[in-house]
């Protein structure tokens, strides 16, 4: 594994806490030799994980559409910076350039990547891991309503148990280095191992 990447907030949250989350990911992800893929962004979450890996003496490339570089929104000091022409190019690309996905606290925007990849790796375009940095239990209700969908039949719990979920990061990125994806898909066909 050389990078992940990482889904999170444009804004900081309520709790200080997702901030220091933030920033022991980024520190977890340097001391585990791995680079950041995330969008590009320097404000919220995601500009403090960006921050934080760059001053360790990590790597951080980030991809981000066009619109939100003209709002001033992109991060300029960043090792890699790629300017795409809409959301689709960017999560495609974020996907293309990652080895594994970590989703941190976020709002609507971290749950679409998230469940994208996620709804990817179910189907079999992908065999690589997916996280939740679950910092101040943020995940805790979504846990519990992918549970209910298992409970109520519309997810095998093989699906639900794809997902690593810690909140120290350094556990995190062990189980992410550790996956090894279910030998089928969500049709009964073979995983293809990285194909996104």
């Amino acid at each position: 594994m050389k990078s992940v990447c990482v889904y999170c907030g444009s804004s900081m949250g309520a709790n200080p806490l997702y901030a220091q989350a933030a920033r022991a990911f980024g520190r977890a992800l340097v001391q585990a030799d791995l680079a950041l893929v995330y969008g590009g962004g320097k404000v919220g979450l995601m500009g403090v994980i960006a921050d934080t890996v760059m001053a360790e003496g990590g790597r951080a490339i980030g991809v981000i559409p066009e619109l939100l570089v003209n709002k001033e929104v992109g991060h300029n000091g960043l090792t890699e910076l790629h300017v795409v022409p809409d959301m689709h190019q960017r999560k495609k690309m974020m996907a293309e350039l990652s080895d594994a996905f970590v989703a941190m606290p976020g709002g609507a925007g971290t749950l679409e990547e998230l469940f994208e990849i996620f709804t990817w790796a179910q189907l079999g375009y992908h065999g690589k891991g997916i996280g939740l940095l679950n910092a101040g239990r943020f995940y805790e209700p979504l846990i519990q309503l992918l549970r209910h969908t298992v409970d109520e039949g519309f997810m095998r719990e093989t699906y639900v148990d794809m997902l690593q979920i810690d909140a120290d990061p350094l556990a995190l990125i062990g189980k992410l280095q550790n996956y090894q994806p279910p030998a089928r898909d969500k049709w009964a066909m073979p995983v293809q191992s990285n194909a996104i």
